[in-house]
């Protein structure tokens, strides 16, 4: 039987594959002058999804300032200093700074310390695993929960802008609860806690079984069609289990 190793960053971008259109839509739709064509954010959304497939290193300062955010968020949970980057608070400027990856990141104390009260008491950064069957192959899931409590698991969003219900298409509200399940951990409430670092809000999702992993399996089996009609292209092998 074949074998693949998939986690929901994956899922996530081939999602958004199949989704050109509507997020092009979404973005650009309603313009004039587009920056792209259809066709070019598809070919965008494309090359995006083999480049994640075979980690092709890329430079996000969007993304490095996510990591510091939710490393700092973690060291007020655990009440610790970071070993993963230099962390400082600036009580009279009501400010944060982290330095990461050669960038100076300032967040809002406020906002910090509302994220690590919201959490306190949580597990941070906990690596799971699951194995879903399905009509083309046996998926090994892999993923890292930013904040695990007793009852709920969290994830931990930045962005500059934010849309009401933006993440109903990602699948970690499906493959962590499905992994818990496997391992004896029966959580179903899934909750986003996200930032534009000005204000805050919450998405909350409920695992169904029933309901969401035939979801789950058709999406996975729909990108093994996908990565095996484009095995040429793949040079990191890891997502075949290699």
């Amino acid at each position: 039987m074949n074998s693949y190793r998939f986690s929901p960053t994956l899922l996530d971008k081939f999602e958004g594959y199949l989704n050109s259109s509507r997020i092009y839509q979404e973005y650009w739709g309603f313009s004039e002058d587009p920056a792209k064509t259809e066709e070019q954010f598809e070919q965008e959304q494309f090359q995006g999804l083999i480049d994640t497939i075979n980690r092709v290193p890329f430079q996000s300062e969007a993304a490095d300032k996510g990591t510091a955010f939710n490393e700092v968020i973690d060291c007020i949970i655990e009440n610790r200093k970071s070993e993963t980057m230099e962390i400082k608070s600036y009580p009279e400027t009501n400010t944060v700074a982290a330095f990461y990856n050669g960038q100076f990141f300032n967040f809002d104390l406020a906002i910090c310390v509302e994220f690590g009260k919201y959490l306190k008491g949580c597990l941070t950064q906990q690596w799971i695993n699951g194995i879903l069957e399905t009509t083309k192959g046996r998926v090994h899931f892999v993923g890292c929960i930013d904040q695990l409590g007793p009852f709920r698991i969290y994830d931990t969003k930045t962005l500059s802008k934010y849309s009401a219900f933006k993440f109903r298409y990602n699948w970690q509200h499906i493959v962590y609860p499905f992994c818990l399940h496997q391992n004896g951990i029966m959580i179903n409430d899934f909750e986003y806690v996200i930032t534009d670092f000005k204000n805050t809000w919450t998405e909350l999702y409920v695992y169904d079984w029933e309901k969401d992993v035939p979801r789950l399996q058709e999406h996975c089996e729909r990108f093994i069609e996908f990565i095996e009609l484009n095995r040429h292209l793949i040079i990191d092998t890891r997502i075949f289990n290699q």
